[in-house]
């Protein structure tokens, strides 16, 4: 009786550490702050991140909120401790303050996780006529 209680619980124990083996997203940062930026002058950011879980990590896709915001991202698998990236560039068409996200998902346990541009377009000098 004892060896199986014993081997139930080494199988218990194995069975459990062979799930919470995942790979795990740590971003540098999860917002970057542009500040103002001119209108109609595209800005570009990219987010760095670590895989420091146990298991290689896939980003299966980056959804954005608006046309306005365009994301590049690592496709191939990112092994336990290396990095990868993405890339989101903001068009800055309209004037005002912004806060774009930018939603990467993946196959590390939590499935998603929201980073964001934020700063302000403001509108470009008027140019001086010339006569």
């Amino acid at each position: 009786m004892k060896v199986f209680l014993s081997t139930l619980v080494l199988l218990v124990g194995l069975t459990t550490a062979s799930f919470a083996q995942k790979g795990v997203l740590k971003f540098k940062e999860e917002t970057h702050k542009f500040g103002k930026v001119p209108q109609g002058t595209p800005v570009t950011h990219e987010f760095t991140f670590v895989n420091t879980g146990t298991d290689p990590v896939v980003l299966s896709n980056v959804t954005v909120s608006c046309g306005c915001t365009t994301p590049v991202w690592s496709k191939d698998p990112v092994l336990p401790g290396k990095t990868g990236s993405v890339k989101a560039t903001f068009n800055a068409a309209a004037s005002g303050p912004f806060n774009k996200p930018v939603t990467v998902f993946s196959n590390t346990e939590g499935g998603s996780i929201t980073l964001y541009l934020n700063g302000e377009v403001v509108p470009k000098a008027a140019k001086a006529s010339s006569k």
